[in-house]
């Protein structure tokens, strides 16, 4: 099956401008918050973010299969499927913070090939496509390719952490606290911010746990184009497990062994 991946790209920069405009609609609006079985949080924002993106993607490549946070899997060919998270960070939009924003790959033939996100009130969004490098682009500026930054030396590293009650999850909890103290710097930006920090070359390692495929799965490709490397914290190359490193590839095996004690 042959993928035009240079369409594909621009899909996927489309609807995650789409579902960045639906949720905005809603922003510091005072949108009713309810607790799905998982215990989280979902708005309207998030169902006319997915809505969004699902209308793009459909236009375009009617054929494929869509796995969304929100609506579940949709049948389709399912050697291409894209992956949706209309609002990573819900809790923080709920919050009026501003680390939230869309998140939207495609998967095809069991590897994500093209990945985007954004971050709607920060005016910032990334894009990635096989071949194709990692970009950036803030506002009306002209896009920047992202590059991970070359410190090695952890003592001189930032690490950037996601949800704690992932990352800090027995028996993890002591390993991840030194590794954190030998930093030269731990901070946690919050959801998909984190990871744009090691994208941008701001810190060099990026720890996340206790998630799902739709919360991790265009950072992989963004993270390999921009000069980096990306696996679970068990070192396989996937973004299925629910936790991942990203880092900027020199740091990789210092982080992997000490969580693995």
């Amino acid at each position: 099956m042959t993928l035009d991946v240079d369409l594909a790209l621009d899909t996927c920069r489309r609807a995650t401008a789409a579902a960045s405009r639906a949720s905005l609609a809603h922003f510091r609006r005072g949108v009713r918050v309810e607790v799905k079985p998982d215990r989280t949080p979902v708005t309207a924002a998030d169902r006319d973010a997915e809505a969004a993106i699902l209308e793009v993607v459909r236009g375009v490549f009617p054929g494929h299969a869509v796995l969304g946070e929100e609506t579940g899997a949709h049948a389709g060919d399912a050697r291409s499927r894209w992956i949706v998270d209309p609002i990573d960070g819900t809790r923080g939009f709920t919050r009026g913070g501003p680390f939230w924003g869309p998140l939207v790959a495609l998967e095809h033939e069991g590897e994500v090939v093209v990945g985007a996100m954004a971050m709607p009130v920060l005016g910032e969004s990334y894009w990635a496509a096989r071949g194709r490098g990692a970009w950036m682009q803030r506002g009306g500026e002209a896009p920047v390719a992202l590059r991970v930054s070359g410190i090695g030396d952890w003592s001189e590293a930032t690490l950037s952490l996601g949800e704690f009650r992932g990352v800090f999850a027995p028996p993890r909890e002591r390993r991840l606290l030194d590794l954190s103290l030998a930093a030269a710097q731990a901070r946690c930006y919050g959801d998909l911010a984190g990871a744009a920090m090691v994208l941008q070359g701001r810190a060099e390692a990026w720890v996340e746990a206790g998630v799902k495929v739709w919360d991790l799965a265009p950072l992989k490709v963004l993270a390999e184009e921009a000069g980096g490397r990306f696996t679970d914290l068990a070192g396989r190359p996937s973004c299925a497990s629910g936790d991942c490193l990203l880092s900027n590839g020199a740091v990789h095996a210092h982080v992997l062994g000490a969580l693995s004690g």
